[in-house]
């Protein structure tokens, strides 16, 4: 899965308003409203991800759960605990992170897919030492030295695949940028 995929990463971009202007919160307050059936002011993991696919309608980060799910939690722990609806919703205060979260985790779930040549959502060591996905990531992050060792390094728990979360935290590091998306 090396080659890019036909993602429209304009009209994502324009579907996740997280800049800091006025125009764009007025369209998260609008998002928001939307994503909320119940009209309580706070949204579940549930709520989000039905937003996602029925609001947002964008089909591609929809089926990324891993990226849903890890932009939803980290900007409810950004909120460091004053949350007024408790831990597990998230509120119009935390919108913008999580629009924001989302963008750059869909990002990396595609640079994770394009090198899980074996598609079962984790990253063996013979997969990530491929030639061909050696110059996947030196366009991504620029040279690895010593790809088995980097594999070891990413690998956190030591269970001899590379995971979502694990990649995310590597991508982080490395400020991983695909070369055929749109930033922001």
């Amino acid at each position: 899965m090396v080659e890019a995929t036909d993602i429209d990463w304009e009209t994502i971009n324009e579907k996740l308003p997280f800049e800091r202007t006025d125009e764009a919160k007025e369209k998260r307050r609008t998002l928001f409203k939307e994503f909320d059936p119940n009209d309580n002011g706070y949204l579940s993991l549930a709520e989000v991800d039905r937003g996602v696919r029925d609001v947002l309608g964008i089909e591609e980060v929809f089926n990324c759960k891993p990226a849903v799910n890890r932009a939803f939690h980290f900007a409810k722990k950004a909120s460091q605990g004053d949350d007024k609806y408790g831990p597990d919703y998230l509120e119009f205060r935390e919108f913008r992170l999580f629009l924001q979260t989302l963008r750059q985790n869909f990002e990396y779930f595609q640079a994770f897919a394009r090198i899980d040549t074996g598609d079962d959502n984790r990253v063996s060591k013979e997969e990530f030492c491929d030639d061909k996905i050696k110059d996947t990531i030196k366009k991504w992050v620029g040279d690895v030295d010593d790809m088995e060792a980097e594999f070891d390094a990413i690998d956190k728990n030591g269970g001899g695949q590379i995971l979502f979360s694990e990649f995310v935290d590597w991508a982080l590091e490395k400020n991983l940028d695909l070369e055929d998306d749109i930033d922001p």
